[in-house]
């Protein structure tokens, strides 16, 4: 690392691929964040889980957790809803609010063939088993704005953003973050999903994705399991063992 890094921001997102929520303190746990994906929309007719791959207009709602840990979802309009039928006329489709905790089996997603080609084939994926991660070695995301440069942090969903550089020299190290353990895994492969419009002013830019993909490897941040849960806060350190 080139120096520290502390967090600068802490994100969960109750429902997969909705925006989500910023967050001055989260507790991790086995599935990360707790209360991150733990939600996710599925398509009645087809069982595919939805993602903003497949369905960009996912990312002008909003997941939001309740106090009793359920999720509901805020349209764009305002409308705050767990309610299918009113969920299906926004989305143009049937679909349904699924926890995770009532998905068994494949957790199956569509991810494009050619990236640069949206229009074309599309092919099914399996996710993570519990919360609806697309990994399961990264339950967890972490980011710096030393990776970032001038980019919108808002494009890449990490859970932690922190202030400083060289997350990707984390990968294969135990690291301390707040009072939480982590196993820093993986680098975070990127999709479609990072070029998508989504509210608060986030426009559409295909070269987000090119640029990955040509100056790093298709990679963007790094992917960690929580081996000792803990809290995590603003303000905290990561330290590497």
């Amino acid at each position: 690392m080139t120096g520290p890094l502390r967090v600068l921001e802490v994100w969960r997102f109750p429902v997969k691929s909705l925006l989500g929520e910023r967050l001055e303190h989260a507790e991790l746990g086995a599935e990360g964040v707790v209360g991150d994906r733990g939600w996710a929309l599925f398509d009645a007719g087809t069982g595919f889980g939805l993602t903003a791959r497949r369905v960009p207009e996912l990312l002008f709602a909003a997941g939001r957790l309740r106090a009793d840990g359920t999720a509901e979802v805020v349209l764009p309009d305002g409308t705050v809803t767990t309610d299918d039928d009113v969920l299906s006329d926004w989305a143009g489709r049937r679909v349904t609010l699924r926890p995770a905790g009532e998905v068994v089996g494949d957790r199956r997603y569509e991810n494009p063939a050619d990236v640069d080609d949206e229009g074309g084939r599309w092919n099914p994926f399996s996710g993570a088993d519990g919360a609806f991660h697309d990994n399961a070695d990264a339950r967890v995301t972490l980011l710096s704005t030393g990776t970032l440069g001038s980019w919108d942090r808002r494009r890449f969903r990490a859970n932690v953003a922190l202030a400083g550089a060289g997350e990707d020299e984390l990968v294969g190290r135990r690291v301390r973050l707040g009072g939480a353990q982590l196993d820093v895994v993986r680098r975070v492969p990127r999709c479609v999903m990072t070029t998508r419009p989504q509210a608060g002013g986030v426009a559409r830019d295909t070269g987000v994705l090119k640029t990955i993909h040509r100056e790093r490897g298709g990679a963007l941040a790094v992917g960690a399991v929580v081996t000792a849960p803990g809290p995590v806060a603003v303000g905290d350190a990561l330290t590497a063992g």
